[in-house]
């Protein structure tokens, strides 16, 4: 009790004056992280950081995250994070300063992301850190010491990788320049000069090839049981390892030519990146290196690896295929081979020693798994490798954080890219497909059904005017692509629709691959199913009407400018937040907003889109640039046919019939109807001619017979 006394007057001597330095708010934040601190310096002349002491002994430092790191968050600006990190290399914790992120702000709220950086606490720079979605069996399991799953948020991916790679990347930093214990050894590289052909068996004697073995009894030793009390068939033969391990770090030539061949080797080397790093990790025995239910692509759950203390990433490439096999002489059979990419934000120094964790889990029943692990050192032949001058940090020389996204979400992109592919041929071919309307009408339908459930919920692709006032305020700010390529469904919807504004105008996006946009269409198809009275809003209001959305989108922009934070909040008249991302579950104002939006619309057709929407106002401003006018007129539209004017839903024809190609949203019905000889007023008035001259022409035959 004396002692605790005594520290807390000394406590009360040394804060003040060493707090004065500090703005207020700073402090309490840097005071919530190391709650013992006595002594918060400030910062460092040479290095931004805040030492932390209590009394004379250093607990470890305070950093702000964009001291360090400028990567820009989904909303184009940085995510600003106090970040405290104790001299062993552990967290103690983090604390969001301030963010633009949309989802967050004014979607999911901030409890979601507070709850997210809170899972750092108490977690280590040595432990390799992996967010998982929210959904994920894994989230939040610790498969051994070093591998750690985070829950991840649900409709914030991208916030929340960018939020992960930010915290570990900046504490590296630190860690590296601050904690002896983490500091790097001279850095390495494969020497390319370096080679002859060698079988498999001398490429392990040289130490070009690793190897280590786990026998049953050392298993059954560390398990403190046998193997046959575990199910399924776990009892290697007498002269059979448990598990027999492989690794080969595959840049060096003198391993990745031997084991491709030189055709392999180059083709594998032309899939790298400038600062990939591949381990070979190939097994045999009872147990192999990953489970029959692992999944190409991701992390391995039974091995991990380690250097410097620090847990390196192991991402499987899912790349030994017909297309590059193994084919080194005297292979062995292997009970599972994979090519990793290691290193992440801690790096990999292949000269250097590693450790290679095996992970073992048996379950006894459906109640107990017994676990162990067993740690096998990575060391190859310093004659593969070179000293090197040290480079820049891991965090800045690997591939941008937009790179994963895209390589996770490729099968999302290929669906996409195919139904854009497959609605460029339609609007590219509409003048002979529109002369069959019942497969118009099929193609619209289904295409829309694809928008909303693939694009909108599921692919998350609903296009906003948030991302407009974000490309200005990039440009303003310093341009970088990388924010953009964060979303690689976004970025490809608004690729597409940025080329197409010059070739159809705003339609083909606001009448196709805009998900709130197909929404309003199947519930102005309900509302007629309903037998609801549809309003035809008159011509002289609705043309001042159509005006109302410009100026909403000028004083979105101009906000940005003032206040990023107020133009957010304004966004909302968006209701495309609420409908297409949160699924309509928000706070009931939102809720009551979207819903009354659809709801006027099974009244008014797409009431939203033709009056309100900033995001149309912005691509028909665009629009006017267009370089063709694919929609048909004929010398009898408008004077005196009205057809197509009073089938437009959205009344985008004038009365002399021209079309509005800033309202239109290219539906299609007006070629339909001029293609078709029952309904365009021309074709019928034609027919009729043509009858009445048929019958003349015969009453003359038949006279003059």
């Amino acid at each position: 009790m004396r002692r605790r006394i005594l520290l807390l007057l000394l406590g009360l001597f040394f804060l003040p004056a060493s707090h004065a330095e500090l703005p207020p708010d700073k402090q309490a934040l840097i005071q919530a992280l190391f709650p013992s601190a006595t002594i918060i310096k400030d910062k460092l002349p040479d290095f931004p950081v805040y030492p932390v002491y209590q009394l004379q002994e250093l607990l470890g430092y305070a950093f702000e995250s964009t001291d360090l790191s400028d990567l820009q968050g989904f909303s184009g600006q940085p995510i600003k994070m106090m970040i405290g990190l104790d001299t062993r290399g552990r967290f103690t914790g983090v604390r969001v300063m301030d963010h633009h992120e949309p989802v967050f702000l004014h979607g999911l709220g901030e409890a979601p992301l507070f709850e997210f950086v809170d899972q750092y606490e108490n977690h280590s720079l040595r432990e390799q850190i992996i967010v998982q979605s929210s959904n994920s069996r894994k989230s939040g399991r610790r498969q051994d010491g070093n591998v750690v799953y985070f829950d991840g948020v649900s409709k914030a991916t991208v916030s929340v990788l960018i939020i992960n790679d930010t915290i570990l990347s900046t504490a590296l930093k630190v860690a590296r320049r601050e904690l002896e214990a983490f500091a790097q050894a001279t850095p390495t590289r494969a020497r390319t000069d370096f080679y002859q052909p060698l079988d498999w068996q001398q490429l392990i004697d040289r130490g070009y090839v690793g190897h280590a073995t786990v026998s049953a009894a050392e298993v059954e030793q560390k398990l403190g049981r046998p193997l046959s009390d575990y199910p399924g068939s776990l009892q290697p033969d007498p002269d059979q390892p448990f598990s027999e391990l492989f690794f080969a770090y595959m840049n060096s030539p003198m391993v990745g030519r031997n084991l491709l061949g030189d055709a392999g080797y180059e083709r594998f080397m032309d899939r790298l990146g400038p600062h990939d790093k591949v381990l070979l990790v190939a097994s045999r025995g009872v147990f192999p290196h990953v489970g029959q239910d692992f999944t190409p692509g991701s992390f391995p759950d039974r091995i991990g690896l380690s250097q410097n203390g620090l847990a390196m990433e192991m991402r499987d490439l899912n790349w030994l295929d017909q297309n590059l096999p193994l084919t080194a002489k005297d292979l062995p059979d292997f009970a599972a081979t994979n090519l990793f990419q290691v290193g992440g934000n801690a790096g990999f120094n292949p000269g250097a020693k590693a450790m290679l964790s095996l992970n073992i889990e048996l379950p006894r029943n459906h109640l107990i798994t017994d676990e162990t692990r067993f740690d096998l050192p990575v060391a190859f032949s310093d004659d593969l490798f070179e000293t090197v001058a040290p480079e820049a940090s891991p965090a800045e020389a690997r591939d941008p954080v937009w790179v994963g996204l895209w390589k996770e979400r490729w099968w999302q992109i290929a669906l996409l890219v195919t139904g854009l592919t497959v609605l460029t041929v339609f609007f590219a071919r509409q003048k002979s497909l529109s002369r069959h309307p019942v497969l118009v009408r099929r193609f619209r339908w289904g295409f829309l059904a694809f928008t909303l459930f693939f694009i909108g919920f599921y692919a998350q692709g609903q296009l906003s005017v948030v991302n407009i006032y974000t490309l200005f305020l990039a440009i303003r700010d310093g341009f970088s692509l990388n924010v953009f390529l964060l979303d690689p469904v976004l970025f490809i919807l608004w690729t597409y629709t940025f080329i197409t504004l010059f070739i159809w105008g705003r339609g083909l996006f606001c009448g196709w691959l805009c998900p709130f946009g197909a929404l309003q269409e199947m519930a102005a198809w309900l509302g007629e199913k309903l037998r609801f009275r549809q309003i035809r809003v008159p011509e002289r209001w609705h043309r001042r009407l159509i005006l109302l959305k410009y100026p909403i989108l000028l004083g979105l922009v101009g906000t940005a400018f003032y206040s990023l934070t107020l133009a957010e909040q304004l966004a909302e008249v968006e209701p495309f937040k609420t409908s297409i991302t949160l699924f309509f579950w928000r706070y009931w104002p939102f809720v009551a907003y979207a819903i009354g939006l659809l709801v006027i619309g099974m009244f008014i057709h797409k009431f939203y889109c033709r009056y309100l929407c900033p995001l149309g106002a912005g691509l028909a401003v665009l629009g006017r640039f267009r370089l063709f006018s694919w929609l048909e007129r004929i010398e009898r539209c408008g004077s005196p046919c009205q057809h197509c004017k009073n089938e437009c839903g959205i009344n985008a024809i004038r009365k002399d019939g021209r079309i509005d190609y800033d309202e239109c949203i290219q539906c299609l019905e007006c070629v339909v109807i001029l293609r078709d000889e029952s309904q365009c007023v021309d074709s019928i008035l034609r027919n009729k001619q043509q009858r009445k001259q048929q019958a003349r022409i015969l009453a003359t035959d038949a006279a003059g017979a």
